[in-house]
């Protein structure tokens, strides 16, 4: 396979990753917005819940979007005991979602006030980001050792179901353990990351190819070390995806025995559809290509020109740098 490693490295750090500077937006979103809740909370004299991130902000596999339309999945565990009327009596998943709203309603500067969804609370804000509150309570039984276990329900429109989004981003980091690539499963992140951009490089794909934790599961069962080499990894764990998605959609939770997606999914099968003429685009690079041919091969797979707009030296240093951009057609060498 035609080597556009460093290419692609470049790609993953420029136009993938969240840089340095939205991650430290990103912490400051997520710390205003728990203040806001904390403060809307003691105003209408309620207790505090304790807050856990969630979702891609916890594994860290967010990506950039040109649209600003980033989520933080910030998940809010109360007390039992918080969750009640004044009588002793649990609030039911919509009572407890409703006082959240109120809550963070309270701070009038917001354009948009919160509003409830299924899982969550969500905060939309001006600049096109928002945060999801999912609104967990915490149980305390005593087990046979005499010990007090906790377990965790979450509030959704069926009723409070036994949940605990932490137990996602568990799985995911014992997935990087488990890789041993020397970098400590960080090759897997990124692969993460490139599948995520690539099921979002076009207008209107995003809400038709499958949610974040759906790609994420689907790149970890099948995903392809290949040290020092992204490119190559990226497309032989496409290839993989590929051939499973074509004999069966389903997909299952990582953590609990619901699916993610079940046969017949209409936006894995869009995905599968996508991923094929991706990889058609890939072909040329198991041919004697040019390494702009390689590069305008990656550009129409994510839709860019960040490929061919990369330097190519003008002056090689090795050997093996001059017939990656060599052609058998007569000694041409291409750029």
């Amino acid at each position: 396979m035609f080597d556009c490693s460093k290419e692609m490295k470049n790609f993953h750090d420029d136009d993938v990753a969240l840089p340095t500077a939205m991650q430290t937006e990103m912490r400051e979103r997520r710390k205003n917005g728990r203040i806001r809740l904390e403060n809307g909370l003691e105003r209408d004299g309620f207790k505090t819940p304790s807050f856990h991130v969630q979702g891609s902000y916890a594994m860290k596999t967010m990506v950039q979007d040109d649209n600003r339309e980033f989520d933080i999945d910030d998940g809010a565990y109360f007390s039992l005991d918080a969750l009640t009327h004044d009588g002793g009596n649990e609030l039911t998943p919509l009572e407890a979602k409703e006082r959240v709203r109120n809550a963070l309603c309270q701070d009038e500067r917001l354009a948009n006030p919160a509003t409830i969804h299924d899982n969550c609370v969500r905060q939309v804000y001006p600049e096109g980001y928002h945060i999801d509150i999912p609104v967990y309570r915490i149980k305390v039984s005593k087990g046979a050792d005499g010990n007090g276990n906790q377990s965790y329900e979450l509030a959704t429109k069926q009723g409070w179901e036994s949940s605990d989004a932490r137990e996602v981003t568990r799985w995911f980091e014992r997935k990087l353990e488990s890789v041993g690539d020397g970098e400590k499963g960080e090759q897997l992140r990124r692969v993460v990351r490139l599948t995520k951009s690539f099921a979002r490089s076009r207008d209107g794909w995003t809400e038709k190819t499958g949610s974040g934790i759906t790609l994420t599961r689907l790149v970890c069962d099948e995903f392809a070390k290949v040290p020092a080499r992204d490119d190559e990894s990226l497309r032989k764990t496409w290839q993989a995806i590929e051939t499973r998605l074509a004999n069966s959609l389903a997909v299952v939770h990582p953590v609990n025995d619901k699916n993610l997606a079940e046969d017949g999914d209409e936006k894995l099968n869009f995905f599968l559809g996508k991923l094929t003429e991706a990889l058609g685009n890939l072909e040329i690079l198991d041919t004697i290509c040019t390494r702009r041919e390689a590069r305008e091969a990656w550009d129409a797979v994510y839709d860019t020109t960040y490929f061919t707009k990369q330097p190519t030296p003008e002056k090689r240093l090795s050997v093996d740098e001059a017939k990656a951009d060599d052609r058998n057609d007569g000694g041409g060498v291409y750029g």
